[in-house]
């Protein structure tokens, strides 16, 4: 079965029918079940409206994108870096010095 997401006005509905014709009438009704309705009605009695609120990951696609790339490059830099501290650390043991810049 597919996952269902309910804006806040059908939230509101859902919970105003199960208060005029009863909890399971209203919850065969909407599809939704007696558990999903218990935890709106918790989250609506104690936080109002605010506790129905959608809060779905609403990031763009190109947000995400840029993430990923940023992952990926700062993943390639470290690389680089672990690198470049093995050839200095080889240099330092080839010629004995401290700083290998100075070669």
């Amino acid at each position: 079965m597919k996952y269902k997401k309910w804006t806040l006005a059908e939230k509101l509905e859902i919970l105003s029918s199960g208060d005029a014709i009863g909890v399971v009438e209203s919850c065969r009704k909407y599809g939704v079940s007696t558990g999903t309705f218990y935890n709106w009605k918790k989250k609506h009695d104690s936080q109002g409206e605010a506790g129905l609120k959608v809060t779905y990951d609403t990031k763009s696609k190109e947000l995400k994108q840029a993430e990923e790339e940023n992952r990926i490059l700062r993943k390639l830099l470290s690389d680089k870096d672990i690198e470049l501290e093995v050839q200095r650390s080889l240099l330092k043991k080839k010629f004995g010095t401290s700083d290998p810049r100075k070669i």
